[in-house]
This record gives C-alpha cells, sequence and structure tokens, in this order.
C-alpha cells in the first residue's frame, strides 16, 4: 500500500476548507471544548500549518462567524410584495434556523466573546442591514423613518438577547414557533402608535 499524502489545496482553497472545519466543530461542540488540533486532525494538516491562516482559536472563530453572517444576511431577502408579518415572519424563521444548527457558535459570540469589539462590529453591521431592509420594504407606513427606525433597531437588538437567552435554557420555556409569535407581536406593538395600524 503506498502510504497517504497530504491533500495538496491552493492557499484559497485550504483556508475554505479549515473554515468549513472549523464552522463544523464550534457548531457541534462549546467554544471552549474546540481545540486548534481537531481542527489540525480533520484536515489532515500540520498545527504549524493551521496556524500559518489563523494564528488562535479567536482568529479562526472570528472567520468563521463572518463567513456565516454573511450568508445569513445574504439569504433573508425580504419579498416587497409580502405585508410586514409575513416579512418578519420569513426574516425570523430564517434566522432562527441558524441560530438553532449553530447554537454553540451564536452563544460563544454573544456571550464568551461579547467584549470582541470585531465580533460586535460583525453583529451591529448585521442590525444595521437589517434594520433598513425593514425600512425599505414599503410595509411601514409614513411615518417618519428616523422614528420607526429607533423602534426597529431597538427590537433587533430585543430580538437577539431574547433569541440568545433562549438558546441558553436547557428546557426553553417556549417553542421556537411561540418566540416567532412573541418577536412579531412585540414590534407590532412597538409601532402602533407610529403607524396605525403596521401594514400586515
Amino acid at each position: 500500500m503506498t502510504p497517504n499524502r497530504r491533500q495538496r489545496l491552493t492557499p484559497a482553497d485550504r483556508r475554505a476548507q479549515l473554515l468549513a472545519i472549523g464552522a463544523e466543530l464550534f457548531a457541534e461542540q462549546p467554544y471552549d471544548e474546540v481545540r486548534m488540533d481537531q481542527v489540525a486532525a480533520r484536515a489532515g494538516v500540520s498545527r504549524a500549518l493551521l496556524y500559518r491562516y489563523f494564528p488562535n482559536k479567536r482568529d479562526l472563530f472570528t472567520a468563521v462567524y463572518r463567513q456565516a453572517t454573511d450568508r445569513l444576511i445574504d439569504t433573508v431577502r425580504l419579498d416587497p410584495a409580502a405585508g410586514l408579518e409575513q416579512q418578519l415572519r420569513d426574516g425570523l424563521d430564517a434566522h432562527f434556523d441558524y441560530f438553532t444548527a449553530n447554537r454553540h457558535a451564536v452563544l460563544a459570540a454573544n456571550r464568551i466573546l461579547a467584549g470582541d469589539e470585531t465580533i460586535q462590529a460583525m453583529m451591529a453591521d448585521e442590525l444595521d442591514v437589517m434594520c433598513e431592509r425593514l425600512l425599505d420594504g414599503g410595509t411601514l407606513g409614513d411615518a417618519p423613518r428616523e422614528a420607526v427606525g429607533a423602534v426597529v433597531m431597538s427590537w433587533l437588538v430585543f430580538v437577539r438577547v431574547l433569541c440568545v437567552e433562549w438558546l441558553g435554557q436547557e428546557q426553553p420555556a417556549f417553542s421556537q414557533e411561540e418566540l416567532r409569535e412573541i418577536c412579531i407581536g412585540s414590534l407590532l406593538g412597538s409601532l402602533r402608535p407610529l403607524v396605525d395600524p403596521p401594514q400586515g
């Protein structure tokens, strides 16, 4: 038998491979339990080669989280022809599906790495994009954009905090469907003084 040889990849392909493996591990295990030697072993490379791409676990997680955030933002596209409630339902379902599939990574970003400036900047960018998409969705009426935008941004922060609390519970207090309806109801109620009634 010929010995197994390490697969030779271009730098771009190797980085993509390491990111994919990192994403799998951070989804499977809590952040503190993921080790860089696990990543190297799954990739079939030395730790020295892995460290050339990602000097430490925090750098690997940041790159994984950035890629996931970009994909999630690209996935959540609000249908201009749908009413506000349907837009919210579609957007929340996409986020919740990602959060539940990547529970450990989401909890790590929002708790263990809550003070990391890069992670927080990515979260802020995501909130900005989603706020703008809702404001541009054509379902919030003619109320002043600044006032509605403040409500929507505050609501997005509320949704994130509630989701993290929900994910962190061993026995969730409510189902994913109930979580969605709580979030939708909270925004519709908050908008009522400005948009009467919000276009559903």
